[in-house]
């Protein structure tokens, strides 16, 4: 999405968040946002180990029931 924007947009944008939140919050803003980026991924990571095991065990289920047709 950043590809899209022309420097000046970029500028615009970090001007018009420096003077919505000031100075001081920034840090605090982007230290929030990394937090926030890990714990997506870190649940985006669980969900498909979750979703691993679930498929392994319905795999497994499949195998050893006998097939009655």
């Amino acid at each position: 999405m950043l590809l899209m924007l022309d420097p000046p947009e970029i500028i615009l944008i970090l001007v018009v968040v420096l003077v919505l939140f000031g100075g001081s919050q920034l840090p605090k803003l982007a230290k929030n946002l990394g937090k926030a980026q890990k714990e997506f991924k870190d649940g985006l990571a669980d969900g498909q180990k979750e979703a691993a095991k679930a498929a392994k065990a319905e795999k497994v289920e499949k195998t050893e029931t006998p097939d009655e047709a």
